[in-house]
């Protein structure tokens, strides 16, 4: 079997982990980059092709639909190798991107930003299932730490950059670094990484479809993972969507304030990223993740309390982003080995699952907003994270890593 539990790890240098962890993390910076930066140059984009500001929106929201997409590759990576589905996701985004350089309408920069979605949900379990199976379990969260933390660099470092760039060159320039730098990965991930192993035979396909997808369903720790990726993604969008309009409510901000909001996040998010790294493989992961679940439901539920000032709001804020992003990042680590023979398989199912939950909170989150104000986001933030708790204990009761 090619994926078989660390059968790579204990082969596998320091200095070749080192290399696989940082080309795949340079790479989903990119990756991230190309999904986050619609949100705040939307206006930008709906200037520069001549259309309203709705028809950006329409091509962010097929950008997001993507990830329920990449749950189908996720047997496909298991089957064909894990190295051959991340070149497959690059491919798709040096396309697409390019495409959107030299083809600036809009058409084109809807089909060109899907293909770059549909290849980040190729690529993004892929990785996570590659670099899990060359990593012991022991030190799993620090690679996966280290890998989720393109993630807030797609905030602190990639957004500003494509800022930068439309500023000095033209709101067409990002797409042709993007496009570049995936090319370079593409190159990278080739010639630099290593296969996995020898790749199962496509054999029976459907029945081996069937089977994985089925493991989802009937593996009560899977089963529980994905309750768990669903309710905790509901959680933060339901929050996420409204904040900006609370502080900006409570406190007559500027665009430049809030501004300040989003960099606080990212930093949360980075210093969240960073406290897995650090601390989750000592503590325990599936300990860890329960423990985060706690914290970050505690952090909904007094976020009104925070309400008083504008930095104690931005406190507040951090607290809940910092510990929902320990507890969501230490959570991929765990998800890794559920499911060890069909790593990719369960890692697209959790994405997917969460990506479900996060339109679903960007569409709850709005009404409940205007109904009951920061008040009712919290509850409903907080009881939808008490519903991931419930759902993880359930799912993992009685299971150890084997």
């Amino acid at each position: 079997m090619p994926n078989a539990p660390n059968t790579s790890a204990s082969k596998e240098s320091t200095s070749g982990l080192i290399l696989i962890v940082g080309i795949a993390t340079v790479c989903r910076l990119v990756f991230n980059t190309s999904r986050r930066f619609a949100y705040p140059f939307a206006p930008v984009l709906s200037r520069s092709l001549g259309v309203p500001l709705t028809a950006v929106t329409s091509i962010i929201a097929v950008n997001q639909a993507t990830a329920m997409l990449g749950m189908f590759f996720g047997p496909v990576a298991d089957r064909l190798g894990y190295r051959l589905m991340m070149l497959a996701g690059l491919a798709l985004l040096v396309g697409g991107m390019f495409a959107a350089g030299f083809f600036p309408i809009y058409v084109v920069i809807l089909i060109s930003l899907f293909l770059a979605g549909l290849g980040k949900s190729i690529f993004d379990p892929t990785v996570q299932a590659y670099v899990s199976e060359r990593v012991p379990y022991r030190r799993r969260g620090l690679a996966i730490g280290f890998l989720e933390i393109a993630w807030a660099g797609s905030t602190l470092v990639g957004i500003p950059l494509v800022g930068l760039l439309m500023e000095t060159f033209s709101w067409r320039s990002p797409f042709f670094v993007m496009g570049g730098l995936g090319l370079i990965g593409f190159v990278c991930v080739r010639l630099l990484l290593p296969q996995q192993g020898k790749p199962v035979k496509l054999q029976h396909t459907s029945i081996g479809f069937r089977e994985a997808w089925k493991q989802l369903v009937v593996k009560r720790r899977a089963l529980g993972a994905l309750g768990f990726a669903f309710f905790a993604s509901v959680a933060n969008d339901n929050l996420f969507v409204v904040y900006g309009a609370w502080i900006e409510k409570a406190f007559d901000l500027s665009i430049v304030a809030l501004g300040l909001g989003t960099s606080v996040i990212g930093i949360a998010e980075l210093l969240g990223e960073a406290l897995t790294a650090a601390f989750a493989d000592r503590l325990g992961l599936k300990r860890t993740v329960i423990v985060g679940l706690i914290l970050s439901t505690i952090c909904y539920a007094i976020l009104p309390l925070f309400g008083q000032t504008l930095s104690q709001a931005l406190v507040g804020l951090f607290l809940t982003f910092i510990t929902f992003e320990f507890m969501i990042v230490t959570s991929l680590s765990l998800t890794t080995e559920l499911l060890p023979n069909s790593r990719a398989t369960m890692m697209a199912g959790c994405l997917a699952t969460a990506g479900v939950g996060r339109v679903s909170g960007a569409l709850i989150g709005g009404p409940i907003w205007l109904t009951g104000g920061i008040f009712a986001t919290s509850l409903v933030s907080a009881a939808f994270s008490a519903l991931a708790l419930g759902s993880l204990v359930w799912g993992l009761h009685g299971w150890q890593k084997p």
